[in-house]
Parts: C-alpha cells; structure tokens; sequence
C-alpha cells in the first residue's frame, strides 16, 4: 500500500475549498431565509468533499490507464502516472471512497427528511447515485464523457445548481426561484477552473483524444468562453443581490471578484499553456473567496 503522502497528493488538496463553495453559498441562503441545521450543513460538506475526492482519485486512475497522463502533461504529476499508487490500490481506494460518500449522503438525506417525506428523499437518493457515477465516469471507461467534451456540463450541473439550490432545499424543503442566479454562477466558476485545466492540458489532450470542450472550441474560442464565464458569474450574483438585498454589504463578494479581472488579462494574452497552471489556484480560491464572502453578506 503507498504511503499517506502519496494519498494525500492524489486527492488534490487544493480543489477541495472550491468544491465546497456550493454548499457553503446555498447554506447562506437558507440561512438568510431562517433556516439552518448544522447536522445538514456537516454532512453535506462531507458529502461534498467526498464526491470531490473520488472524482480526483477517478480522474488519476482514468487518465493513467489510457495515457493521457504522459511527460507531455504540464500539470502536477499524477499519483498513478508517476507509479506512486498502483491501478489496484487506486480501484480499492474509489470504492472506498464511494460507498463512504454513499453513507454520508444517506444520513444527510435523514437528517433532511427523516422518516416523511420519502419521494423527496428518494428523489435525493437518486441524485446522489447518480453523482457519485459522474465524479467516477468523467475519465473512466470507454463512454467516459470528459473524453466527449461533456465535463462542463456536469460540473455545471452538480458543483452549481445541484450544490446552492440542491443544499438551499435540504434546509428549508421549499423553492426560492431566485436562489438559481447563485447557483448558476457558482457553477460557472466551477466550470471556469475545468476550461482553464483543459486549457493548460490542450495540445496533450489532444494528442491523447482527450476530446475535451477545449479541444473541440480550439484556443482563442475556450478563451472567449473562460471570459464569458467568469463574468457571466458576476452578473449572475449582482441580479441577485440587486433584487433581494437590502444593504451595502450584501455586495462585498465583488471584492472576491477583483483577482479574476487581473486574471481574465493574464488568460487571454497567454502564450504558454504552462504559465496558466498558477492561475488554478487563483480561480479555485478566489471562487472559495466569492463564497464565504456572499455568505458572509447575507448573514451579517
């Protein structure tokens, strides 16, 4: 079995504030709304986290067994790859992780729901199911849809809309309608950090049949959409700030934003794919950032 540092290194610390970004803005909301439980909002972090760390783990093992991870690869160096964890040990660890994950959603769902409301909670059930098989298919397998140029949707669907609205729900088991423009722009930021990795990772995707959306847009085009996104996400939450806040500092998440108008300069006059490794992190965290300080405005 390889040793903690080599697991540590494969689950990818450093996406995992973003992956919770979702969680920590619908929470936000509901609490904004009058409701909040900390049993929801823990396991739902958990279950979050876990869905993040077995979409990594799937992510190395899928991209290390058809050679897509090669010396052409710019990024940090995968755990399979650089034959720190083997294919078994890494198979071993997604199960794990993903019958973990599965527990936590069902309790989750529990504490939502309890023993009433069973088509909610089935419903839940189902979604759950369902992502644990798109963190686990996004590179694995020959349908795998990340080779298809799909991944933008699915991070869009579940770190996004599955994430705020998803989580707002669990609290409150009623709909705010409005709550979808958060939503949405966190799930475009999510989505901002996948076209920037699939960016950085272009011309050896391409090499591999790696048919990412990138590939497919080519440069200049994923570069027109990592600036539609980014933006797109501002506007997202400034309509909703604009029609449900009611004072200034419901809009101090702007601040957050400040990084990413430096960064979209540095994206677009890019020359060399491995200069946008950095901007990774700067994306990743100013997104964790616009999270905590929405939050943070709401609940003030």
């Amino acid at each position: 079995m390889s040793n903690l540092s080599s697991w540590i290194s494969a689950a990818r610390l450093r996406t995992l504030p973003l992956s919770i970004s979702g969680i920590i803005v619908g929470s936000a909301i509901a609490a904004h709304s009058g409701y909040f439980d900390i049993a929801i909002f823990s396991l739902a972090l958990g279950t979050t986290l876990g869905l993040q760390i077995l979409s990594n783990f799937a992510n190395d093992y899928g991209d290390g067994v058809k050679g897509t991870d090669n010396d052409e690869r710019i990024g940090p160096a995968r755990a399979i790859q650089s034959g720190l964890i083997t294919q078994k040990d890494m198979k071993m660890a997604m199960v794990v992780t993903a019958i973990t994950t599965l527990l936590m959603a069902v309790l989750l769902i529990y504490a939502s729901f309890g023993s009433e409301k069973l088509l909610s909670a089935l419903f839940f059930f189902v979604l759950g199911i369902a992502a644990i098989i798109a963190a686990i298919k996004y590179t694995v397998g020959d349908s795998a849809y990340g080779y298809r140029g799909m991944g933008d949707i699915f991070v869009f669907i579940f770190f996004g809309l599955v994430a705020v609205y998803g989580s707002y729900y669990l609290y409150g088991h009623d709909h705010q309608l409005i709550g979808v423009f958060p939503a949405i722009a966190i799930g475009f930021l999510s989505v901002a950090v996948l076209n920037l990795n699939n960016l950085r990772d272009r011309i050896s995707d391409e090499k591999s049949g790696k048919m990412t959306l990138v590939v497919k847009l080519g440069e200049r085009q994923a570069k027109n959409y990592h600036y539609l996104l980014i933006l797109g996400a501002l506007m997202c939450l400034l309509v909703y700030s604009v029609i449900t806040s009611k004072e200034l500092n419901d809009f101090i998440y702007i601040l957050a934003f400040i990084p990413l108008i430096f960064h979209l300069n540095r994206v677009v006059t890019n020359k060399d794919p491995r200069n946008l490794d950095p901007e990774l992190k700067i994306v990743a965290l100013s997104t964790f950032g616009i999270a905590l300080l929405f939050g943070l405005g709401l609940i003030w």
